[in-house]
Formats: C-alpha cells, structure tokens, sequence
C-alpha cells in the first residue's frame, strides 16, 4: 500500500484483460487481480473449445488497438461476410452480407480462451501492468482520492480507481454494494462442437423456433459451434445422449443448409438469464462486461457489449491520465456510465423482443416472421441494423 496505482482492474478475463492492456500501454499503472491461473497456450492443433464468440468489428478494432489482435493465429478464427436470420419454415428470413457496407466481412468468430491468451500475451508485454493471479478481493474502501482493495492473501492495494470486471457473479460489484435485477427464461443453451461435411463457410445463421433459436457459428476448417435453445428438460435430455444420438438429432431438426455433421466432438449446456446491475458506478469503481450486465444470448452481442464497455472506460479515463487529471474523478466515471446505460438497455430491450415475440403464441411468431420479410426489403434499414450491430 506503499505505492497509489492508477488502477486496479479486478477479474483477467477477455473485458478485464482488454481494459489492463488499454491503460497499461496509456503509460498508467494498472494491477491485474485474478482469482484463477494466467492462461497457457494453446497449440495450434488442439481441438476447438465449446465457449466461442463472435467479435464485431469495433471489438476486432479495440484488441488491435491494445495488441492482442496479431496474437490471435489465422488457423484458430474463422471470418463471417454473412449473416442470416429466418422462422421456422424458413419461408420468411432476413440476409446480410458484408459486401453491401463494402466490408470485407462483418467479424470473426474466435475461442474466449483464444481471446484471453492474446491479451495476456500482450500484457506481459507492459512493464505497467502487474498480474496477481490466485487472488481474490475480500474487501474495498472508497476513499476521497483512492480506493483501498483488501485481498484474500492478506495484500491490500490502493488505486484512484477500481475496476470490477469479474463476470455475472462479481464479488466487486457485491463488495460495492450494487444490487442486481434479474430474469430467468426458463431455458438452456445447448452449445455443441461438430465436424461438419462441408468446408470453412462464411456465413452465421439462425433459425427462430417456438422452442427457441437455433443457431450455426462457423469455425476453421470442418468445424462449427451449434447453439440450440430449447427447455431445461429437453435440453438436459438431449445433453445425455450418446454422440450418434446427438448427431442424428441435429440432422433431423436442425435446417438442411447445415450440410451434415459427421461427429459431434463435444456439447455442454447452460440456463438462459438475464441480469443488470441498477448502477455501473460509485466513488472511484466502475464495473464491466458480465459485471454490469448479462443479457440474452440469442444475438451473440455479450462480449461485443463488453468490449465496448472496455472502451469507453479506457477512453474517458485515459483522457483524465493524459490530461493530469484524475482517472477516478466522478465525473470520468459517471460520463462512462451515462454512454454505456443506455446502449446496453436498448439491447436488453432489443433481444427481450425477439424472445418473446418468436416463442409467443402463433400470432406474435407470424408477426414475427412477416417482420423479417419486411426487412429484408428495406436495405436503408438493414444497413443501419449493421452498421449499429458491428458498433460502427
């Protein structure tokens, strides 16, 4: 406690990760607090993780900004240039493709725990940033010119900001007193790893059934991640099945453009929920990403949104820093919460409407349906969703 860092970000995920490396190469002194292990590298031919995300291309720009970007490998993403979305008799959809914003593609969709280990590999990179690994927060203490943060190893820090990045369950939004309100849907997410006939596409699809979404991420090569949205009974039921099983029902119910699967190489499943912090701020803390809120996956926005969060906070508080202010004033932080509340409580409202409308009764479904159709012909609009959804 010697020592005021400039910052203490709490949690080394992909958001906790992103902001250390931002505020690091600023020049700022920053202290990484991790309750797990740092990441360990990934050999090229392992096989592909089941927690996989889509990154737009303002969060693309952002870890080429702090880095880590060059350290993601070619072989390990897989780029998307279309984007497809339709009801269940796939009469009535929605398409985009890259090359009508004349983009060379909309995103990438990569492993977290690749994300992850590019930013940690940029990190150890900046002599400012020091990782604590195996360390939890037991305890924090705003002051008037800094916060003190009590470790469970007995370490206390002081920082003129905190930074609670620690996931859904944030123990620093917990130690801060920030209440929560939240949703259960009364789903589950299978997420399965397939190896597909076909080769590397170049196209995300979903398909909007009254159970729930289904959903095709493309990877490398003859690889895809599968998202299939459904009850928790007939979830955890087809979470049992053998790998056959699996397989088999996935080519009878999942659409035909999948184009087959040959092996189901790995699944896990998890409930649907949302949850949203009533406040992203307090004297000298800010949260992000899944600390300040979680929100229906269906769009594959929650990293996005994270990232994002990273940004904005990084910005304000890197302009504080270079201009000799006080990267934990009040003002930089309720600035940032002012940005972030409300594109991120359009989004909840946003995903919140399309799940009730395609698992509603048969008359919001068709409305539903015939409100893709409709967009699909209104290429103003669609180009405007685009550009909003790729954080442009």
């Amino acid at each position: 406690m010697d020592e005021t860092l400039d910052a203490i970000i709490v949690g080394g995920g992909m958001v906790g990760a992103a902001v250390a490396a931002a505020l690091g190469q600023a020049g700022m002194s920053v202290a990484l607090v991790e309750g797990g292990a740092p990441p360990a590298a990934i050999p090229i031919e392992a096989p592909f993780d089941l927690r996989v995300s889509s990154l737009n291309l303002a969060s693309q720009r952002l870890l080429e900004e702090v880095g880590a970007w060059s350290h993601i490998p070619e072989a390990r993403r897989c780029p998307f240039r279309h984007i497809e979305a339709s009801d269940t008799a796939e009469k009535r959809h929605i398409r985009f493709n890259a090359a009508e914003l004349e983009l060379p593609d909309f995103g990438h969709f990569v492993e977290n725990r690749v994300i992850r280990r590019a930013l940690w590999q940029r990190l150890d990179a900046l002599p400012g940033v020091t990782m604590l690994c195996h360390a939890r927060p037991v305890a924090w203490v705003p002051g008037g010119h800094r916060s003190l943060l009590e470790l469970d190893d007995g370490r206390m820090l002081a920082a003129r900001l905190v930074v609670g990045a620690d996931g859904a369950a944030s123990h620093t939004r917990e130690l801060a007193g920030i209440a929560t309100r939240d949703e259960e849907y009364g789903q589950r997410a299978l997420i399965i790893n397939v190896r597909t006939r076909l080769p590397q596409q170049d196209v995300s699809w979903q398909r909007f059934t009254p159970a729930g979404p289904q959903a095709m991420l493309p990877l490398p090569g003859h690889h895809a991640s599968l998202v299939w949205y459904d009850s928790a009974e007939a979830t955890l039921a087809r979470e049992a099945l053998d790998d056959e099983a699996l397989r088999l029902a996935i080519e009878r119910d999942f659409p035909a453009r999948l184009g087959g699967v040959e092996a189901v190489l790995g699944r896990a499943s998890f409930p649907i929920r949302r949850r949203h912090a009533e406040r992203y701020v307090r004297a000298r803390l800010a949260l992000v990403g899944d600390a300040a809120h979680v929100i229906h996956p269906l769009a594959g926005q929650g990293l996005n949104l994270g990232l994002q969060d990273a940004e904005a906070l990084s910005r304000r508080v890197i302009a504080a820093f270079h201009a000799g202010g006080d990267p934990g004033d009040r003002a930089v932080l309720v600035g940032y919460a002012r940005e972030r509340r409300p594109q991120t409580l359009a989004m909840i409202a946003a995903m919140e409407t399309f799940h009730h409308v395609f698992t509603g009764a048969a008359p919001l479904r068709h409305a539903g349906g015939a409100g893709l159709a409709l967009a699909e012909r209104m290429s103003g609009a669609k180009r405007a969703v685009m550009r909003h959804a790729l954080g442009l």
